[in-house]
C-alpha cells in the first residue's frame, strides 16, 4: 500500500454495510485501509474469525480499490474493555504504521455497559500527539430507506429535505433548459 495516511479498522464482528460506509469514508481522507479483525477469542456467541475473514475478502476482491486496502489478523483476544481497550487498540495499529484509526459507535464495548456518550469521551480525552495516532470517530450509520443509502444522524437531519433521486431530479429540472437558454 503506498501512502502516507494510513488508517486502520478493527472489529470483531463480520463486516456489513456500516462497516463499508465508513472504512470508504476514511479512505476519502488516508491513502491507505488496513483492515486488521481480532482474531483471537471473542465471546461465545461472536462470529468465527474464518467466517469474518471471508467477509473482508469479499469486499477487497469486488468493492475496493485493490492497491489502497491491506488485510491482516491481529492475533489477539478481545477484552471488551470499552474506551480503554479503544485506546489499546489505537497505539497497536500505530506500530504497525497506521497514522489514523476508526473508532465506531461502542468500539470495545459491550451492550450498553459502557454508555452512549463514553466512546464520545475517549475521543476528546486521547489526543493524538498523546498516543501518537490520529482517531476517527464515527456515529452510528445505518440504511435509510427514504434516501435509499447509507447515513447517519449526523449526516441526515431530522427535517430531510428529499431522497438523493428527488435532489438530482429537482436539479435536472432547473437545469434542463441547456447550455445558452434564456432564463
Amino acid at each position: 500500500m503506498d501512502g502516507k495516511k494510513i488508517v486502520a479498522f478493527q472489529t470483531r464482528n463480520p463486516t456489513h454495510r456500516a462497516h463499508e460506509y465508513i472504512q470508504k469514508a476514511a479512505l476519502e481522507i488516508c491513502d491507505g485501509l488496513l483492515l486488521h479483525p481480532l482474531v483471537g477469542e471473542t465471546k461465545g456467541d461472536d462470529v468465527p474469525a474464518a467466517v469474518r475473514m471471508e467477509t473482508y475478502k469479499v469486499l477487497i476482491d469486488l468493492y475496493y480499490p485493490k492497491n489502497r486496502v491491506m488485510l491482516s489478523v491481529m492475533p489477539a483476544h478481545m477484552r471488551y474493555g470499552g474506551p480503554k481497550e479503544a485506546i489499546l487498540h489505537a497505539i497497536i495499529r500505530r506500530n504497525y504504521g497506521c497514522t489514523h484509526f476508526i473508532v465506531g459507535r461502542d468500539h470495545a464495548g459491550v451492550g450498553t455497559y459502557y454508555g452512549p456518550t463514553t466512546r464520545r469521551k475517549f475521543s476528546t480525552t486521547s489526543k493524538p500527539e498523546e498516543i501518537g495516532i490520529t482517531t476517527l470517530n464515527f456515529e452510528n450509520t445505518f440504511f435509510c430507506k427514504k434516501c435509499e443509502s447509507m447515513a447517519s444522524f449526523k449526516n441526515l437531519p431530522a427535517r430531510r429535505r428529499g431522497s438523493p433521486a428527488a435532489i438530482r431530479d429537482k436539479g435536472a429540472r432547473v437545469t434542463s433548459r441547456g447550455p445558452g437558454a434564456a432564463s
